[in-house]
């Protein structure tokens, strides 16, 4: 794509998806609160959803392997005033209030916030930082998922263990293989999938809580604190197995534009929250009547006559929180590519009624390779909790400092007032932190290295594109000059009507002067097209579209985009056409730049390293003519060398 029209959003949509406002804006979010509700069980909730079958039993594997009673209360305290801290008042009662237009997530509050002032380069690092662990841990996700649940199988029969791993690489594949198709069919049966798991682990819960009920005095913060006070290091470590319980509240956030914030925390408070406590609690009671803890406990809730159902049941439910990462990762990475962090990647609609469902190829089978390549390295749901967690608990200490930030900007809160709110957020995150950096060398590393990797990538893309841009502006010619030009040359106008693609605000684009000196005419209605994607997710129609006639039959269009819209150009004609221009709409032709990066001679420019990888991504980024809508057959692609 040409840098003068490097905000390039992703491929179109049937026209109004999600019912969009007649003026423009959001889509409107449709449905009655039930059935928001619903979906929102099976999109948003799955991870968090899921943990249950793992976290309390790493947390006692940390804890040693005799835990006497003092432990497990501890312990299951530590997890049920988790869950309550960050997800029930973090998430859904602080952060769920703080939204760009809607939509929620660590890129969303950084644009939010970045909208402020131009230059926020601390605030843009520490959401993108945050944007890529997401990445890293969203591989762990589906390998931990999968092998935990169909680990119950070795208490169905010990058998089957030799099959769990080649199961689950089975039950991976063809997850990753069915994205090409989209999740719109399938996906409605999520919502009431995942509302029989969550009655089906509750009622679990209930059944070990009668055995034991003494389990229920964790409820008391007394037996967590004093647990995690009095155990020294090891108690330290625990808080690494403990962090597992919320590593899906993230998603609460992010999601909260698909369905709005009110059907997530109805959900949360009435079904989600209720259900996995009493799990837990139930858990807890089994290893308090003397269950062992060396296989499965989650599975060691369920009577013999259940225990195959519940693990078919606990699977499709691992699947379903894979999905809701899958889609995630496919989301951020829309979000990134139109806010000019990400290079171009072919994104596909997979259905016109839900924005929400698209399809990014390349993401999609680097993912699945990353994620094969864990659950067959660390062979077992036990090995892979060493290395869960550690990128989502810096991520939630990045995002507890920006809203930091957004408490004193947006709601105007006093620097004591924030703080203390804030503070307290970012004193339980970064004691998370700490006890998962405990787990580097067991396994951590790995979703450090990969949101290293993704981290790279958005700062290599995006300081490459600065540096064509800048070059660019560098040869501008004012609309003045143009004109003498066009008129001491005698330049030839054709008939028909011209569209160029450029990044310019002002003057005459290099693309358009090229083409004039190198072709000897041009059309007799010329627009200049400059797409600009703003700080926010959705612009409204009446802010979209600015013309300005600069020239006798020569016009200017200034379009803006949220980071969570797609344009498409030939109808955008049509309403320039209706402020003021006189293109032909039936004789229109597309001129857009493409650029050969090549070192500049000053030495000035960026390290080669930098050029090198900015010149690769950018040869294998899609064209813009495919993210701009553009009809293939009226486009013409003007090549030249670009130094930086």
């Amino acid at each position: 794509m040409s840098p003068e029209a490097q905000t390039a959003p992703p491929p179109p949509a049937p026209p109004n998806p999600e019912g969009v406002a007649e003026n423009g804006g959001r889509p409107k979010i449709s449905g009655s609160l039930p059935l928001l509700s619903l979906a929102a069980l099976g999109v948003v909730f799955g991870d968090i959803g899921t943990s249950p079958l793992y976290t309390l039993k790493t947390v006692l594997d940390l804890a040693g392997d005799k835990p006497d009673a003092f432990t497990v209360l501890g312990s299951l305290s530590l997890v049920i005033w988790t869950l309550t801290i960050i997800t029930s008042v973090k998430y859904v009662n602080f952060a769920m209030r703080i939204n760009n237009d809607g939509e929620g997530g660590i890129l969303a509050l950084m644009s939010l916030l970045g909208a402020k002032q131009h230059r926020r380069p601390a605030i843009v690092a520490v959401g993108l930082l945050g944007a890529a662990l997401i990445y890293g841990d969203g591989a762990i996700t589906p390998a931990i998922s999968v092998l935990s649940a169909l680990e119950g199988l070795n208490i169905v029969a010990p058998s089957f263990k030799p099959y769990v791993l080649p199961a689950a690489v089975a039950v991976l594949i063809a997850l990753f293989a069915i994205q090409p198709m989209g999740m719109a069919k399938i996906g409605r049966a999520f919502g009431p999938i995942m509302s029989l798991w969550f009655l089906v682990i509750a009622a679990l819960g209930i059944w070990g809580i009668a055995q034991h009920p003494a389990v229920l005095w964790a409820i008391n913060p007394r037996y967590g604190l004093q647990y995690l006070f009095s155990g020294g290091f090891t108690s330290f470590l625990v808080l690494g197995g403990v962090f597992l319980c919320v590593t899906g509240a993230e998603a609460l956030y992010a999601d909260m534009g698909h369905f709005g914030p009110k059907p997530i925390r109805l959900t949360w408070s009435f079904l989600v929250f209720p259900a996995l406590v009493l799990n837990y609690a139930g858990q807890g009671a089994l290893v308090l009547s003397g269950a062992p803890t060396g296989d499965n406990i989650f599975f060691r809730l369920c009577p013999p006559v259940i225990l195959l159902p519940m693990v078919i049941l606990a699977t499709v439910a691992t699947i379903i929180a894979s999905q809701s990462i899958i889609t995630g990762a496919f989301s951020m990475t829309r979000q990134a590519i139109q806010l000019g962090w990400m290079p171009r990647l072919p994104i596909t609609q997979t259905s016109q009624f839900g924005y929400g469902q698209i399809y990014v190829g390349p993401v999609n089978w680097l993912l699945m390779l990353v994620t094969l390549g864990l659950t067959l390295g660390f062979g077992k749901s036990d090995n892979l909790a060493a290395a869960y967690g550690i990128a989502v608990s810096a991520t939630m200490l990045m995002t507890s400092a920006l809203l930091f930030i957004a408490m004193r900007e947006i709601w105007g809160w006093s620097v004591w007032a924030a703080g203390a709110v804030a503070g307290a957020f970012m004193v339980v995150d970064a004691g998370f932190v700490a006890a998962n950096f405990m787990k580097i060398a067991a396994g951590g590393y790995v979703p450090l290295v990969l949101a290293s990797l993704v981290y790279g990538v958005m700062w290599v893309w995006h300081s490459g594109a600065q540096a064509v841009s800048a070059r660019f502006l560098e040869k501008l010619m004012p609309i003045v000059d143009l004109l003498k030009l066009i008129e001491e040359q005698h330049i030839a106008r054709v008939p028909g009507s011209a569209v160029f693609l450029t990044r310019a605000l002002k003057d005459a684009p290099p693309v358009l002067v090229w083409h004039i000196k190198q072709n000897r005419a041009l059309h007799e209605r010329v627009l200049i097209f400059t797409s600009i994607t703003e700080s926010v997710p959705w612009m409204r129609r009446s802010d979209r579209l600015q013309v300005e006639e600069v020239a006798p039959l020569m016009w200017r269009a200034t379009v803006r985009f949220g980071f969570m819209e797609r344009p498409d150009v030939p109808a955008l004609l049509r309403q320039a056409n209706v402020l003021g221009c006189k293109l032909k709409l039936d004789d229109v032709t597309y001129y857009v730049g493409h650029e050969t990066v090549v070192r500049r001679r000053d030495g000035k420019g960026l390290p080669r390293v930098v050029e090198n990888m900015f010149a690769y991504l950018q040869r294998n980024s899609v064209h813009v003519s495919d993210y701009f809508r553009l009809p293939t057959d009226s486009v013409v692609e003007l090549g030249r060398e670009v130094s930086i």
